[in-house]
């Protein structure tokens, strides 16, 4: 799970971000993508390793991304503001057929998480947003507003695997039903905790809302969709050789992840038990090359990345079916 760094304001550090980088690199002159532009600490890690005709494309839903993007003065780089699910389309209205490689750095940044407005964070107090793209949709203070609570407990129950998902729920209706909305991160942290008993609480260097803050954040920017789709997309687009490498923070994203690459890789096990010829089994799109954690000295200069897995896979030479897989 991706823990809430405290103190605010510190350099970003890019979790694993040389051995991604080295490994997502296979041709310094073909075109890459970085799917979660964040702060560009992977796009200037990137461009240092391309040649003079390599391209980088970054992404990023987040406004203060596309602010520093901007900054960015490299021809070979250019920015789109958009959700990474969208990487197919961008990549066909910019008339790039192939890539040689995505990078995907999942879940909240560190910046964002440090940035108090943008209500991420539930040891900083601020409004109860939680937008990636705080243009776009609902607040999760206006998605409490109304949501039931069989609705809330299953949102926290399949997004934060939180054990008192029920009793949560209840306080947190209750509360909206007292004239009392809940309107700011602090707010929320408070009355969550005091939801769990102490006697229960498993880590007592957890925070009892962590559980919950990311379950509200997943659901309401569509996080575990997002990559879904932007995965079944993706294979398409990838030149052969090209190399996807994911990184994410918790059980939810990896295990969407290590399924997919599977699935990609041993498309054979998805049919049914018959007699068949070798020529008539589907071809493998993706073969698996890494599944790396971080290292001890990388926890210690950026804690955020002692939950970290990073998972690599380069994609075949065989063609992949019409629409994608």
């Amino acid at each position: 799970m991706n823990p809430d760094p405290s103190p605010v304001g510190r350099e970003h550090r890019p979790v694993m971000c040389e051995r991604a980088v080295t490994l997502l690199i296979t041709d310094p002159q073909a075109t890459y993508v970085d799917a979660t532009y964040g702060r560009g600490g992977h796009s200037r890690l990137i461009l240092e390793r391309l040649g003079p005709r390599g391209r980088l494309l970054g992404l990023d839903r987040d406004p203060q991304a596309q602010q520093e993007a901007a900054r960015m003065c490299d021809p070979r780089f250019s920015f789109e503001r958009t959700r990474f699910s969208r990487l197919a389309e961008v990549l066909e209205a910019r008339s790039i057929e192939r890539v040689g490689g995505v990078l995907m750095d999942l879940g909240v940044s560190s910046p964002q998480l440090d940035d108090a407005s943008r209500g991420f964070s539930l040891r900083l107090d601020g409004p109860l947003d939680m937008r990636m793209d705080p243009q776009s949709g609902l607040t999760a203070a206006q998605w409490l507003a109304t949501v039931e609570r069989d609705e809330l407990k299953r949102v926290l129950r399949e997004y934060g695997d939180e054990r008192f998902a029920a009793s949560i729920a209840k306080a947190i209706v209750a509360r909206q039903s007292s004239g009392r909305p809940l309107e700011r991160t602090g707010e929320l942290a408070q009355l969550v905790a005091q939801a769990i008993p102490v006697k229960d609480r498993k880590d007592p260097h957890q925070h009892p809302a962590t559980r919950t803050f990311q379950a509200l954040r997943i659901f309401i920017n569509q996080e575990l969709e997002e990559l879904a789709l932007t995965l079944r997309t993706l294979v398409g687009r990838m030149a052969p050789g090209a190399r996807m490498v994911v990184i994410s923070f918790h059980s939810l994203e990896d295990r969407i992840v290590k399924r997919f690459i599977e699935a990609q890789a041993h498309p054979d096990r998805a049919l049914p038990r018959l007699p068949l010829r070798a020529s008539e089994l589907p071809a493998a799109l993706l073969e698996p090359v890494a599944r790396l954690r971080p290292e001890p000295g990388e926890i210690a200069a950026n804690p955020r990345a002692r939950s970290a897995m990073m998972r690599v896979a380069q994609r075949t030479g065989a063609d992949a079916p019409a629409g994608g897989r």
